[in-house]
């Protein structure tokens, strides 16, 4: 069975919801420190995202891939970025990270379906 990362985003993001209303404090540390850790600096913001995309699919976080590939899409990712990153992330993880980054392909294609100037194969 296919994964569809619209819904897997989807249902993470009502649980996430549900964090914030019973551990408020928590989810708000962790929120400031991705908002200063995302932020452009020496590094631009799209550059951070396509390190954060690099490690969820080092992990394997199904989650973790769908979040960061929809936030690269509206930082403007290229297709040939997102190539070029799990090219790496290929090299330093072999065989398990190929197979999460053909998901992180997968969630591009369906984040960006339909989209104008959207790059697919």
């Amino acid at each position: 069975m296919s994964k569809s990362f619209t819904t897997i985003t989807t249902d993470v993001a009502k649980a996430l919801g549900t964090l914030r209303n019973e551990m408020p404090e928590t989810m708000q540390a962790f929120n400031a420190m991705g908002k200063a850790a995302l932020s452009a600096g020496a590094l631009s913001a799209l550059d951070k995202e396509l390190i954060a995309l690099a490690i969820g699919v080092a992990s394997r976080c199904d989650a973790c891939v769908g979040f960061h590939v929809k936030a690269l899409i509206r930082l403007g990712v290229t297709r040939e970025q997102l190539m070029e990153t799990l090219a790496v992330c290929t090299y330093m993880g072999g065989g398990p990270s190929l197979m999460y980054a053909a998901e992180a392909v997968r969630a591009y294609e369906e984040f960006t379906a339909g989209k104008p100037g959207a790059q697919t194969a």
